[in-house]
């Protein structure tokens, strides 16, 4: 009888499919001495409203606007070393602020709302991969079969009460916990705030599982 719960309690736990179920990833990649990411940081936030559950926002502050004013208190370096590896994968001349990137596949400026909500869109209709991530206490797994290796990554922000900022989930920290060739494995992490968890292909391609633990 305890196995037969045990078999039901696994089966009933909470986790979320990357291909039908999972939010789509944004990225916004701000800083505080841009003038034009308030507008920006508006624009996320209605997204986020209107969007509970479709969409994960992460904000990550970069650092390279610091010297035409006060250093940025959000910025860390793996926001710019992240935005600079997108720019290069995208093909873009160089990294620029705001700039919202869509399953790590799509991006564009986050000033305007309806470019943001096509973007969306369009990112929804073209999910890739087929992972489950199945968050339990103290850590979460990942099951799927996927067709080439994946960077797992723990990002750390602030939420709720925690969020001072008029920014959407401001990213704190991020780490690299492995990659995962497929099948299932499982993962322990400390979260002091919020955390999240990315799957995407290596070199920050493609993301194919995103999910706030």
């Amino acid at each position: 009888m305890i196995r037969v719960l045990i078999l039901l309690a696994c089966l009933l736990a909470p986790g979320f499919s990357a291909h039908a179920d999972r939010p789509v990833l944004v990225e916004l990649f701000a800083s505080q001495n841009c003038t034009a990411c308030p507008k920006a940081h508006k624009t996320l936030r209605d997204v986020q409203s209107d969007h509970l559950g479709d969409v994960l926002i992460l904000t990550w502050s970069v650092d390279y606007w610091d010297y035409i004013g006060e250093p940025d208190p959000m910025a860390i370096p793996d926001a710019s070393e992240r935005q600079k590896a997108y720019t290069e994968r995208l093909g873009l001349r160089a990294p620029y602020t705001p700039q919202s990137v869509y399953d790590g596949a799509k991006q564009c400026p986050a000033t305007k709302r309806q470019t943001v909500e096509a973007n969306i869109s369009n990112t929804e209709k073209t999910k890739s991969g087929n992972v489950e991530i199945m968050p339990f206490k103290g850590g979460f797994a990942l099951d799927g079969d996927i067709s080439e290796p994946a960077e797992v990554r723990l990002v750390k922000y602030l939420s709720g009460e925690a969020n001072q900022t008029g920014m959407v989930n401001p990213v704190v920290s991020a780490k690299l916990l492995g990659v995962w060739t497929g099948g299932r494995v499982t993962y322990g992490y400390e979260c002091e705030t919020s955390c999240a968890v990315i799957v995407q292909t290596r070199n920050h391609g493609e993301v194919i599982g995103a999910g706030s633990l």
